[in-house]
């Protein structure tokens, strides 16, 4: 080999170490970001945050709440609402610098205010059907397949508590789960709706079809609109993971199919709107109504 050669040879050979290098780096940037990442989720599991959800977290469920963070630089009258709210309930609460909460919550609008909660109750089907053996109230449960944005649970699980919705059923692997961003979504509706952890999906729709529930899958390819059919009053809706709709073998364990009627190009909703459609139009069925109560 002459010396040019030679040092053509060692020149790629330095360059494909120095890629090697790079690439490594570059692997380890990545991982380290994803290591913050779940770490940053699972510090906000805990937490609650956002004027509305704090003031309704301390009105309806104090006991869920076991210390607040207020900004020094929040306008006087919210100050004086939440920390009132908070002695009432006898909540620990602390004024501090803003900074210290934007530390709390990276990346999130806290709007001055954030609280450390409970964990959320997660129940198991066995314990909570007995329950609701004995209602005379239509009785709508709300299954989720799969749901993985913690955004479109929390959104569900608001529009579950608003339709008159009894339980909200979802995985217990493979899907989003109730932790802090839920908790603010749903404005502390997961704190007070029931919450069911199952571990398979389709073996839960069997069971409560054994006690006596109508299963109806929320499915745009099917044939039956939302409008025409009819609902009985125990109810079970499922909704599909974003994207991917119903898994297979859940869809085969549904009583029913039924879409939900849309025009134009866009061909599906957002999961959590149309789990809120496919409630309301069960709940307007059976003249639900809790403001007419």
């Amino acid at each position: 080999m002459s010396a040019k050669q030679h040092r053509n040879t060692k020149s790629f050979k330095n360059s494909k170490d120095r890629d090697m290098r790079h690439r490594d780096i570059y692997k380890n940037k990545d991982k380290s970001k994803e290591k913050n990442k779940e770490q940053g989720e699972q510090q906000l599991d805990d937490l609650m945050w956002g004027r509305q959800p704090i003031l309704d977290l301390l009105r309806y469920s104090p006991q869920k709440c076991l210390k607040l963070w207020i900004s020094e630089r929040v306008h006087p009258s919210f100050s004086g609402e939440v920390t009132t709210l908070a002695r009432s309930a006898k909540v620990t609460f602390q004024k501090v610098a803003p900074m210290v909460l934007d530390t709390m919550c990276i990346g999130e609008n806290h709007q001055g205010v954030v609280a450390k909660i409970t964990a959320v109750d997660q129940l198991e089907l066995d314990d909570f059907l007995p329950t609701i053996a004995s209602n005379k109230t239509p009785v709508l449960l709300v299954v989720l397949d799969h749901i993985l944005d913690p955004h479109n649970l929390g959104a569900i699980i608001r529009s579950a508590e608003a339709a008159g919705a009894t339980a909200v059923i979802y995985p217990k692997r493979r899907s989003a789960l109730p932790g802090g961003t839920v908790v603010k979504v749903s404005a502390g509706a997961a704190l007070r709706l029931p919450m069911i952890s199952v571990t398979n999906i389709a073996q839960t729709i069997v069971q409560l079809q054994g006690e006596g529930f109508w299963v109806v899958g929320l499915d745009h390819n099917a044939k039956q609109t939302l409008w025409e059919a009819t609902y009985p009053d125990k109810a079970v809706f499922v909704v599909g993971a974003e994207g991917e709709g119903l898994s297979r073998l859940v869809a085969e364990r549904c009583d029913m199919l039924v879409r939900i009627p849309i025009t134009g190009k866009t061909g599906s909703l957002n999961a959590s709107v149309a789990a809120a459609l496919g409630m309301f139009e069960w709940a307007r069925g059976k003249g639900v109504d809790g403001h007419g109560e």
